[in-house]
């Protein structure tokens, strides 16, 4: 937000951290590496003729000082010059830092950090704090590029978390997971589950849309009827809702643009896709519900819990460990031994499903690339792979079954 223009009682126009006192002296406050000073002076003149003089100290204690220097003051100086990233991604990478690193390495001097200590570091959030790799690669990626920023500046020569990922993967027997799309049978028993059993059958316009237009979970949630043209039978994907930590674990809902230019898309509808977003309107006719919630300006959205407000993905994941869990027991009472169960699954499975689907019509790669919003084909070719190499297996399965021999 940009700061407010401030004047001294003379009308002189103040800089930002400039302040006329109370007693008419003037105060200036500045941080150095996340450390809050203040300086003063009788005089705005002399006051500034100061301010000139720490900036340039700045400078010297970042360019010539490294072995007082900690990694969380590189941090500092990294979140000051990030630019460049989604607000979302910028925060989420601060969360990641100030949650796993300050406290635990962030107090290093930089100078003085091996490749060793980073890849133990890593050890200790594997075998100790047990995270899955995924944020593990997280931390991986702030940390290196907190690294970087002394790097860059010459206060280290070479980057110690180069590779420490990778490493940390081999020596752990560790892969990332790869998101699985549901089979054509376990797609089939998760909505027939949904849609049969009361306790959840208001969840099945969002599932079915999800499996049916590939949206991501923040594009959906953030959908307002004025997205909607049910006439045409055209989704219009022109931003995404998003759920973030401000600060002391309060969380916040706010707009933002979608992830990459390639995003913003027209999805057309199917007749089950259209009937389902029929379906929620209905459904909340009937039980009174109407939107009470408004994000940056944005309202009338199209998915709201039981109070009119918004899902997000936590909550929807939640959901559907409940839909898994019930699903499957209630498959385990017709038979002991079920030909089909749902696997474990989240909000993005269903957009990794919807794909799956896609390449298995043989639609054209172009087209599916399109309707999903990569910015990049080589993220579609990846899924279009999997799904033929799946469809090939299943094929000499089903011709070695047929034939009784190969």
């Amino acid at each position: 937000m940009k700061e407010k223009v401030r004047f001294d009682s003379r009308r002189v126009r103040l800089r930002a951290g400039e302040y006329e006192r109370a007693d008419k002296r003037y105060e200036y406050r500045y941080t150095v590496f996340g450390k809050e000073h203040f300086i003063y002076a009788k005089t705005l003149e002399a006051l500034r003729e100061k301010e000139a003089s720490i900036d340039s100290a700045k400078q010297k204690k970042w360019n010539e000082n490294p072995y007082s220097t900690t990694i969380n003051d590189a941090y500092a100086v990294w979140k000051e010059l990030k630019k460049g990233v989604r607000d979302n991604t910028f925060r989420n990478y601060c969360y990641m830092y100030e949650t796993y690193v300050s406290d635990a390495i962030g107090g290093q001097y930089i100078a003085y950090v091996k490749k060793s200590d980073v890849k133990r570091f890593f050890n200790y959030l594997k075998d100790e704090r047990n995270l899955k790799l995924g944020t593990i690669d997280g931390v991986h990626t702030v940390l290196h590029q907190v690294l970087q920023i002394a790097m860059d500046d010459e206060l280290i020569l070479n980057n110690p978390a180069d590779n420490a990922i990778k490493e940390l993967m081999r020596s752990h027997n560790m892969n990332k997971e790869k998101r699985t799309a549901l089979s054509k049978e376990e797609e089939k028993l998760l909505l027939k589950f949904i849609s049969d059993n009361h306790q959840y059958n208001r969840w099945y316009p969002i599932t079915l849309i999800l499996l049916e237009t590939g949206m991501r979970i923040g594009e959906a949630t953030g959908l307002r009827w004025c997205d909607i043209d049910l006439e045409a039978g055209l989704v219009d994907v022109n931003h995404t809702l998003v759920y973030y930590d401000k600060g002391d674990h309060k969380m916040k809902f706010a707009i933002n643009d979608t992830k990459t230019p390639a995003s913003k898309r027209l999805i057309p509808m199917t007749t089950a896709v259209r009937q389902a977003f029929l379906m929620e309107r209905e459904m909340q006719d009937e039980l009174g519900i109407s939107c009470k919630a408004t994000v940056d300006g944005y309202t009338d959205f199209v998915f709201l819990n039981r109070f009119g407000k918004l899902h997000h993905q936590g909550s929807l994941n939640k959901v559907y460990k409940r839909i898994i869990r019930d699903c499957n027991d209630a498959e385990f009472l017709k038979n002991n031994n079920p030909k089909v169960l749902i696997p474990n699954f989240s909000c993005h499975n269903l957009r990794h499903t919807f794909a799956t689907r896609l390449c298995e019509s043989c639609a054209n790669i172009k087209a599916i690339q399109s309707i999903l919003g990569h910015s990049d084909i080589a993220t579609t070719m990846d899924i279009y792979t999997n799904a033929t190499y799946k469809m090939v297996a299943d094929a000499v399965i089903l011709l070695e079954n047929n034939s009784g021999c190969l």
